[in-house]
């Protein structure tokens, strides 16, 4: 949900110097998503993100074509389509409908020190659920969402 990640990330650093290939997904990432499509698990990610999109957006638009081949579906929601939705305070990954864990950052969009934070209440859970629900209905796939 944010504009910035991590930008001290040495592949967005060489992004920016113009390099556009070899920058390859993490490998235990790749692997853990391709194994759970291969097995029929769907992994989605919704992503945020503000218009005009800011560099990190575009970065990440230009490595998505990686998650999509390892299985992953993508969509793109621009944030003003957001504006009445009830959305967490923080980046989550949803597992099963029974586990969310939370990803916390700094202002300046790096991991904080506190940076995980696994919740399986029900109400977490449940507006996490709702949320991703809600996005998803309203997001673009990442094939038809053109970053101008």
């Amino acid at each position: 949900m944010r504009d910035g990640y991590m930008r001290s990330d040495p592949r967005f650093a060489a992004w920016q110097a113009g390099v556009r290939d070899g920058l390859a997904l993490d490998g235990s990432w790749s692997s853990a998503v391709s194994y759970a499509a291969s097995r029929g698990i769907v992994v989605r990610r919704a992503r945020i993100v503000s218009e005009p999109v800011s560099d990190y957006v575009r970065f990440e638009h230009h490595l998505t074509g990686a998650n999509i081949a390892t299985g992953e579906q993508v969509r793109w929601l621009p944030r003003r389509r957001a504006s009445d939705l009830p959305l967490p305070g923080n980046d989550f990954w949803l597992f099963d409908e029974e586990v969310a864990v939370f990803h916390h950052f700094d202002g300046d969009g790096e991991l904080a020190p506190d940076d995980e934070e696994v919740r399986t209440d029900a109400a977490a859970v449940t507006l996490c659920a709702t949320a991703f629900a809600a996005v998803w209905d309203r997001a673009i796939p990442h094939a038809e969402y053109v970053i101008g």
